[in-house]
């Protein structure tokens, strides 16, 4: 059975998988430990021919409290081959490179894994959490799940994999990045995001349960059907819109590193910690309680 130090990999019976994100203690932020962690996990559920279908679950409280804030340490102990990708470059260069590996690309990958993916969803999951639930095939949350992308708040245009219009519609996208306001499991679900909405106690049965279900199609015919759909999408424009988006993505990063003398990432400055920048950012629009 494969280990890793941030991912929790199951075979479950049914011939499904379980990959679970497992830093509970910092609510499954995603550094790049953990996203390469997430990347072998998923290429092992796929190459073995014993699975059919992945579930993508989080230990502790919450599903995913998105891309890892804590600051340039949060990387130390992890320097992995791919970082040749953006290795030596500089300025807006290195960072456009670097997303476009760590979250874009890696993403859209996952995307297309070619079994059924199931993200089962619990608590809060907020901005890079976002594009993890988005990336799978179905969405099943419990009822107090909540899911916010609050990083116009901090002068960005929303997620790298941006894929807010599709998932929600135009005007509720624009409302939910215009916002940052959370955005209730049984809201999700009237508009279309997520599947179904199960109470906490009971998500993790019914998942499991879902997931059986789809295991007792054909694995050739539960992959040409995910191609079709996946292609339908691509044929709307999808790929192209997020390509575009990107773009300004970056544009974004380069103003706020312009402005704030050095953070491109932040429309402000950590001096006095994640925290206190999350209670300042917050501050206007829901008393400053950090999330």
């Amino acid at each position: 059975m494969p280990e890793f130090a941030t991912v929790l990999y199951e075979k479950l019976d049914g011939n499904v998988c379980r990959i679970t994100m497992n830093r509970p203690q910092v609510r499954n932020a995603q550094n790049r430990q953990l996203t390469y962690d997430l990347n072998d996990a998923f290429y092992a559920a796929a190459h073995d021919n014993d699975v059919k279908v992945i579930i993508l679950a989080g230990a502790g409280p919450h599903f995913s409290a998105g891309h890892d804030l804590s600051g340039k340490d949060r990387d130390k102990h992890y320097d992995p081959f791919f970082l040749y990708h953006f290795e030596g470059r500089q300025g807006a260069e290195a960072r456009m490179s670097a997303e476009e590996e760590i979250y874009l690309e890696m993403c859209r990958r996952w995307r297309d894994l070619p079994k059924p993916t199931i993200a089962q969803v619990h608590g809060k999951c907020i901005a890079g959490g976002l594009m993890l639930a988005w990336v799978c095939d179905i969405i099943v949350c419990s009822d107090d799940a909540q899911f916010s992308d609050p990083v116009v708040r901090m002068g960005v245009c929303g997620v790298e994999y941006f894929a807010h219009p599709w998932e929600l519609g135009a005007r509720m996208a624009k409302e939910f990045l215009f916002t940052g306001d959370f955005l209730s499991a049984q809201d999700a679900y009237r508009l279309g995001m997520v599947n179904h909405v199960y109470p906490r106690e009971k998500l993790e049965e019914e998942t499991l349960a879902l997931a059986r279900r789809i295991a007792l199609m054909p694995s050739s015919a539960l992959m040409w059907t995910k191609m079709a759909v996946n292609q339908t999408l691509e044929c709307m424009g999808q790929r192209n819109a997020m390509n575009a988006v990107f773009n300004l993505h970056h544009i974004a990063h380069s103003h706020n590193a312009e402005i704030t003398g050095g953070s491109p990432v932040l429309g402000g400055n950590l001096a006095g910690g994640v925290r206190e920048y999350v209670r300042q950012r917050d501050a206007g629009f829901d008393g400053g309680e950090p999330r």
